[in-house]
């Protein structure tokens, strides 16, 4: 029988939710202050801000705290100096990873994922080395439930000459040039089309099969110890996992 009681299991649940909470509410906070810089800290006139904004607001995190983030990334308050730096390496297998990072201070991040890396057999690496691996692209979601037909969404995306459509799961994928990003955003809010999400991303121009349950643990972990991390805002691998392999991963998980 274990020896705590009812209350403190519910207490370490509680902590436990609330840790979780802010360090989510910290990463919303920093993409809406890279959001604002990029942009400006009017929604109206910044898509990339206005879908930050829509995000946490529905991840209930208060208007205090997005209203703040907006203001340092316009520069309207002072606060920290928050640096964009994109972190590359391999995980086991040789996929290629890439991190996007949001940090105050780049001498506490970068021992952290070097750190992560090579815990799960992988290696941070210099600038340069997979980036060459991945193409930035505009990614925008629209959940099919609420979405027209792929006929006519099809159709759209030709008009507005986007690069790509694909049915992923619940949600049509939207693909743009990066450069092309803030052009597709806007034709798409035009069309007053349910987008759930739009990003920037860094999309693999290949895969790596790893088809071996230790080392696709392993590539799996290592993904999920850096997402973890306070200072990351997203990662880009280049793995592919049978389903067979994912299905032994589940099971034993």
């Amino acid at each position: 029988m274990a020896g705590h009681s009812h209350s403190a299991n519910i207490k370490f649940r509680k902590d436990r939710v609330d840790s979780l909470r802010g360090k989510l509410f910290s990463k919303m906070a920093k993409e809406i202050i890279s959001a604002a810089r990029e942009g400006g800290g009017d929604p109206s006139m910044n898509l990339r801000l206005r879908y930050a904004i829509d995000r946490a607001k529905k991840a209930s995190m208060p208007r205090d705290n997005i209203e703040r983030a907006v203001k340092k990334g316009s520069g309207e308050l002072a606060g920290d100096q928050l640096e964009e730096i994109l972190y590359e390496g391999y995980a086991t297998a040789g996929v290629a990873v890439l991190v996007e990072a949001l940090t105050d201070n780049r001498n506490r991040t970068a021992p952290d994922l070097r750190h992560m890396f090579e815990k799960r057999g992988g290696k941070l690496g210099t600038s340069g080395s997979v980036g060459f691996l991945f193409e930035r692209r505009g990614i925008f979601l629209v959940p099919v439930a609420e979405a027209p037909s792929e006929d006519a969404l099809m159709d759209v995306v030709l008009e507005i000459e986007a690069d790509d459509l694909e049915k992923i799961g619940d949600v049509f994928e939207i693909r743009s040039a990066a450069a092309d990003f803030h052009r597709v955003a806007s034709a798409l809010e035009e069309r007053k089309l349910p987008i759930s999400e739009m990003r920037l991303a860094w999309i693999p121009s290949n895969t790596v099969e790893v088809a071996e349950r230790g080392k696709a643990e392993q590539v799996l972990q290592l993904l999920s110890d850096l997402e973890d991390h306070d200072d990351v805002q997203a990662v880009s691998a280049n793995y592919e996992i049978p389903d067979a392999i994912l299905a032994e991963i589940e099971a034993a998980s």
